[in-house]
């Protein structure tokens, strides 16, 4: 665990202190604004017609896009490392999704759903929901092209080559399954538009537990090996247990590697 130190800290009286902070203070709000900006060209990007017919397994049956928004226009896809077969989710994904129970008190009563996928069998998902504790609703995308159109999953023949479409660029690859968030928007005659997808470090913003560490004396004081989340981050379950977090962001009681799901940059 790391710790606290005041080594290489300048101790000054009250009013250097306030007048460091309110120069600081001008910056914040230069960011706040460019923070702003950015909002607004994000809403202002064109959409792209979904076409084609994707299908979801849930634990009330199968479920189409369209379903998913559950009557509402806005429709928000976190999609979360977990490949069939791994029996527990990324370590990345799970503290990210660890954040979600606060928002889904509020957005369903501002015209949005988010739903969370991943390309795990059902039962998979189900047990290892269950164990953390989650209530969002999570479904498996297994078997359908949903996780490959956006970019999230890759076969063995993408696999082979090396390189993988990722976050808008071909990069190597560490995983079989990479971290997301696609939003979709269905009109009044349900069509359904693809308006925006984040990948990589685009995920940060839902991490509120980074809000807090950003003011903190020590900020994210990652400083392990790997300079990511992975460096202290495990499932909520597991704090204290030791073990590392491997390139596919799955938990392993030996390190073996050097990344981790949510360590590459925007």
């Amino acid at each position: 665990m790391a710790t606290s130190t005041i080594e290489n800290r300048k101790v000054v009286s009250r009013a250097e202190w306030l007048a460091a902070r309110k120069e600081l203070l001008i910056k914040e709000k230069q960011f706040t604004h460019l923070r702003d900006e950015l909002s607004r060209q994000r809403l202002a990007l064109p959409w792209v017609k979904v076409e084609k017919s994707y299908g979801f397994d849930g634990p009330n049956g199968k479920q189409t896009l369209a379903d998913l928004f559950d009557g509402r226009s806005q429709l928000i896809i976190y999609h979360f490392m977990f490949g069939p077969g791994w029996g527990e989710g990324c370590v990345g994904c799970s503290f990210l999704s660890d954040h979600l129970s606060g928002p889904l008190m509020h957005l369903p009563h501002h015209d949005v759903s988010l739903v969370v996928v991943s390309r795990a069998p059902l039962a998979e998902i189900e047990a290892f929901r269950k164990r953390m504790g989650w209530g969002f609703k999570w479904l498996s995308s297994n078997g359908g092209d949903f996780n490959y159109d956006y970019h999230v999953s890759f076969d063995k023949d993408e696999i082979s080559k090396g390189k993988v479409y990722y976050n808008f660029e071909m990069q190597e690859v560490f995983s079989e399954e990479l971290p997301g968030v696609s939003v979709f928007f269905k009109d009044a005659n349900d069509d359904i538009f693809h308006t925006y997808s984040s990948y990589a470090r685009g995920g940060e913003s839902f991490l509120g537990t980074y809000s807090f560490l950003d003011i903190a004396p020590n900020g994210r004081n990652e400083t392990g090996p790997r300079h990511d989340l992975s460096d202290w981050v495990r499932h909520h379950d597991r704090y204290n247990a030791g073990g590392v977090v491997l390139p596919s962001g799955r938990y392993q009681a030996e390190e073996k590697s050097d990344s981790c799901c949510h360590a590459e940059t925007h």
